[in-house]
């Protein structure tokens, strides 16, 4: 139930009065004592106004004071804390009193919900680290065992142990690595090296680089581009990576004997990159959750193909970074489209 404003009691309660005001007057004229005329209205009249008076400025004083204790031990923050309210009317008082303190609240709900929201992440992320971290050194465990159960003195066995130690333990640094690179972008640590280059000639030594992986698979290379020389404005170490992970991914998640296919072209002031392959595709309810840390479409696949899980998060935030977005189109069984900008130099 919505009960009246504080001042429309206060303006009851000296109705009251003037009512009982006059009441008791025509008892004293009646009963003790004749009463002039003009003191029979001007008393309860003078009764009514002063209880108005002496009850609206000593509630609002009251309700000033007990907000501004409230007011202030809800805000942790000094600066935070704006009284001016406090000087309105009563009535706009208690409804800015009332609006603040469903701010608050909502503002606490959200709060809240962050909160477990993040919790839920950092369990998830602490568990997938974990499983992610478990592979390599469960694997250099076992060969290190092996080699001190006898395989140390097999030339044949030995030195193929120790390789394969060591290739577990370069997967370990890199997502090592990985773990450090994204904590200081999310950090805003790293400096970019701004410079104007070719975006045609990075993407060909970038591929240059995967060209034996993509052998293994027999995934064929496709670049298509509107010129020959084609400048951005951007760290170009960086975007290289960008191209290193995008890239790797439509290795890994394509097809065999697939194709990974990279359009380069102009729109206004802006160069647009497109890297699809014909892979695996991703299903759309997955999409929201494909830049985050260790997250994986393909939960069954083999964790030692997919890369430390931290790719898509790192080209995230490297093109964020250049004042950018990438997105992503998908559609499972046909193959997934990524997209982003950068400035034209």
């Amino acid at each position: 139930m919505k009960y009246p404003k504080p001042s429309l009691l206060i303006l009851y309660g000296s109705l009251s009065t003037l009512a009982f005001g006059f009441a008791f007057t025509l008892f004293v004229h009646l009963f003790i004592s004749q009463v002039e005329s003009y003191v029979f209205f001007l008393i309860p009249l003078l009764a009514a106004v002063f209880v108005f008076i002496i009850f609206y400025f000593l509630l609002k004083k009251f309700i000033q004071h007990r907000l501004s204790i409230l007011y202030r031990s809800v805000h942790t923050k000094q600066e935070d804390v704006n009284l001016d309210y406090l000087e309105e009317s009563l009535d706009e008082m208690i409804e800015n009193a009332e609006e603040q303190v469903e701010e608050w609240k909502n503002f606490q709900v959200r709060e809240i919900s962050k909160l477990k929201e993040q919790e839920a992440f950092r369990r998830e992320f602490l568990g997938n680290l974990a499983h992610e971290l478990k592979t390599p050194v469960f694997s250099i465990q076992g060969y290190i065992l092996t080699l001190l159960e006898g395989g140390l003195e097999d030339r044949n066995v030995n030195r193929k142990f120790l390789e394969r130690a060591s290739i577990s333990t370069d997967r370990i640094v890199g997502i090592l690595d990985d773990l450090d690179s994204i904590t200081r972008m999310e950090d805003e640590k790293f400096q970019l090296k701004m410079e104007s280059f070719n975006i045609v000639d990075l993407v060909n030594e970038t591929y240059e680089t995967l060209e034996l992986i993509a052998q293994k698979r027999d995934i064929c290379f496709e670049l298509l581009h509107t010129e020959e020389v084609l400048f951005v404005m951007g760290d170009r170490e960086k975007i290289g990576r960008v191209f290193t992970n995008l890239i790797r991914n439509s290795i890994f998640y394509g097809k065999q004997g697939g194709e990974t296919k990279i359009t380069i072209f102009t729109i206004d002031d802006l160069i647009t990159i497109e890297v699809a392959d014909n892979g695996i595709g991703i299903s759309e309810s997955e999409h929201s959750r494909l830049f985050e840390r260790f997250y994986r479409v393909e939960k069954s696949r083999n964790r030692h193909e997919g890369g430390s899980g931290l790719g898509l998060s790192i080209v995230k935030h490297i093109i964020e970074s250049h004042n950018q977005n990438i997105s992503v189109k998908s559609i499972p069984g046909i193959g997934s489209q990524f997209y982003f900008s950068l400035d034209k130099s």
